[in-house]
């Protein structure tokens, strides 16, 4: 058994550490010199693309292109929607200088006093600031609309906790910023991109979720309506996965973007933004995977299949090799990413224990007495399951295991967060079940004031109000006063 996987702590005995342990040691990412920065490593980062070239063709598919806004932002920027710099003025890293000099005493470089910028940039928390006011050179008629434009960037929130991939001081994304003519059309294409959102995530990261919206005292700093993505991570905790916001013409106002509409009049434009971002990949880790290592959905592996010759001395490998070739060509036809690992500096134990600690979803492999045979080992990573079966159509076999995995690795969690799902009716039943962790639905009264003091209290937030679900009306938990749905409660990352 690889010493990583060994070491690696039990999930029942601290959830937490088994988090960082598995980020560390599935070669996934590592802290850096900076702090609260970390550095994604070639085998996680090989997730993230693949995670970006889905969403980027869904995005395109729904009439979105890429464009890319600058890094900085000018401070005077964020003054002008109150309650967006509000929101994000406590973790914007500013810039306030342009140059560094050579120490007069010799210790090394410092800060040039004589290079303080007439006015400081911030480092991008998000760009509906810079966009904004790149959009009022855009448009001026009905006839420039809609803008349907996303970025891949990165960007920087000072935050003071942080752990890799769920809350980093910079960390990767996509933002979506879209200008419109209608009210109408902002909120659709705001409740259109929450949709594809949810496909990803349940299509391709395996991880179901509950689309709804968020509270005011939870909505993004300066949005009308956010709508959000709602997932159940192994230990009961939600994870907030995707945002997609309704922005109204606050930063159209902010800016001054205004078009000439249909009936020849001015007004302001409508907007969106919406974002995912490397969250997404501790989601992933923590919705499937186990005490040895990362489970990951075939769709997102970067090694879907592996294959592992046993053997002794150069002829039976020669011979391995020759029946292994012809089938890695054929799974490549197939569109399956497979790896042939051949390679003698290591045994085939160790290679073994690697794979499924990195959580490559099919391993098969071939010695000598397979070639006698005409058979082929298969395990699946999801369940750990070995079988011997024929060499003879393995591709195909493959591709439907493939598949196999997928769909059960989503039904796992689907059914896993069913049984951690209840519904209460008193603020005690609430208080003794969120100890024990889960999705709660409970009424309340669409107060501020009842949400702080049950999360005072608790530690327990709203989700989110499902958009889908039971709808009746009922009385507040908390409070008694009429409630018109269930809404979700529980403690996040």
């Amino acid at each position: 058994m690889a010493i990583e996987l060994k070491n690696l702590t039990k999930r029942a005995d601290n959830y937490s550490q088994w988090y960082n342990d598995l980020v560390v040691k599935a070669d996934l990412a590592e802290q850096s010199a900076v702090r609260g920065c970390m550095v994604i490593k070639p085998y996680g980062y090989a997730i993230w693309e693949k995670m970006q070239r889905v969403l980027d063709d869904m995005f395109k598919a729904t009439g979105h292109v890429n464009a890319y806004f600058p890094l900085l932002i000018p401070k005077s920027f964020l003054s002008r929607e109150a309650e967006h710099v509000e929101g994000f003025a406590k973790e914007c890293a500013v810039v306030t200088h342009h140059r560094l000099m050579n120490d007069p005493e010799g210790k090394g470089v410092v800060v040039d006093p004589a290079a303080r910028l007439e006015e400081e940039l911030i480092i991008r928390p998000t760009s509906e600031t810079i966009i904004w006011n790149t959009y009022r050179n855009w448009i001026s008629s009905y006839r420039d609309l809609p803008i349907l434009c996303n970025q891949w960037a990165n960007v920087m929130r000072w935050e003071m906790r942080t752990r890799m991939f769920l809350r980093t001081a910079e960390f990767l994304w996509q933002e979506g910023h879209t200008a419109h003519a209608t009210r109408e059309e902002a909120e659709a294409e705001a409740v259109k991109m929450l949709g594809v959102y949810a496909d990803f995530a349940e299509k391709y990261m395996a991880v179901p979720v509950i689309k709804g919206v968020k509270s005011a005292n939870e909505r993004f700093a300066g949005a009308l309506e956010t709508y959000t993505i709602e997932a159940m991570m192994q230990d009961g905790k939600a994870l907030q996965s995707g945002t997609s916001h309704f922005l109204g013409q606050n930063f159209a106002k902010a800016f001054d973007v205004k078009f000439i509409n249909k009936n020849n009049e001015l007004e302001y434009v409508w907007a969106t933004s919406w974002g995912v971002s490397t969250r997404l990949m501790g989601a992933l880790i923590m919705t499937h995977s186990d005490d040895n290592g990362l489970v990951l959905p075939p769709k997102l592996a970067p090694i879907q299949v592996v294959i592992v010759p046993i053997y002794k001395g150069d002829d039976q490998l020669s011979q391995i090799n020759e029946r292994v070739a012809p089938i890695v060509e054929k799974l490549k036809a197939m569109g399956i990413s497979v790896k042939y690992d051949n390679a003698d500096n290591k045994r085939p134990g160790f290679k073994f224990a690697d794979y499924e600690l990195k959580g490559v979803p099919v391993r098969l492999v071939l010695g000598a007495r397979d070639l006698a045979n005409g058979t082929i080992e298969v395990m699946r990573r999801d369940t750990l399951e070995k079988g011997t079966v024929s060499i003879d159509g393995i591709e195909e076999y493959v591709k439907n295991l493939l598949d196999d995995i997928q769909n059960n690795i989503f039904q796992k969690a689907l059914k896993h967060r069913s049984d951690l799902t209840y519904t209460v009716d008193t603020y005690d039943e609430f208080k003794e079940q969120i100890e024990k962790g889960g999705f709660i639905l409970a009424h309340w009264d669409g107060t501020p004031e009842t949400e702080e003091r049950i999360k005072e209290e608790t530690k327990a937030t709203i989700r989110c109000i499902p958009l889908d679900g039971d709808k009746t009306p009922g009385k507040c938990m908390v409070t008694g006063k009429p409630s018109a749905q269930r809404v979700v409660f529980a403690r996040n990352y």
